[in-house]
Order: C-alpha cells, then structure tokens, then sequence
C-alpha cells in the first residue's frame, strides 16, 4: 500500500523544515523533510526553490498540525544555569 504524504509546513530553507521535523519525531509521528534540489545546491532560502517543506502520512496530519499549533513553555530558570567553567 503506498503511503500518500502531505505537506504541514513550509518554510524558508532546509534547516527550519528540519528543527520542525525533530519536533513531529519526537512525538513518534514518521516525517519527510525536502528542498528542491537546485535550492539547496546554491544555498537558497527563499523562493520557489529556497522553500523547505515538512510532509508526513495523511493519517497524521490532524496530530501534526495540532503539535505544531502548540505554545511551547519555557522555564527562563532553565536558562540561568551556572556554568561549570566559573
């Protein structure tokens, strides 16, 4: 049976579809991350050929959009950590 992908996201360059991508994975949800290939060859991150794009199975878009609509919290106390070279 072949599985019908669909994109949730569309970004500017390889690297943001990545960082989004890691997010969906880390929810258990299979993910494709793709640039044209003429884009990224030539570094582009805008355009046509600069767009990222973030896909996964068509059965998971409901619970992609929804993680990817969710506000993420975060501790500022998790950022004032000591350093160990002090």
């Amino acid at each position: 049976m072949e599985i019908k992908w669909e994109v949730v996201a569309e970004t500017f360059g390889i690297t943001p579809a990545t960082i989004i991508a890691g997010r969906l994975k880390a929810e258990g949800l299979p993910v494709r991350v793709w640039q044209e290939g003429a884009g990224q060859a030539l570094g582009l991150t805008v355009g046509a050929l600069g767009t990222g794009y973030v896909a996964v199975p068509e059965e998971c878009v409901e619970q992609a959009l929804s993680l990817l609509d969710e506000e993420v919290e975060i501790d500022p106390e998790d950022w004032q950590e000591e350093s160990d070279y002090d």
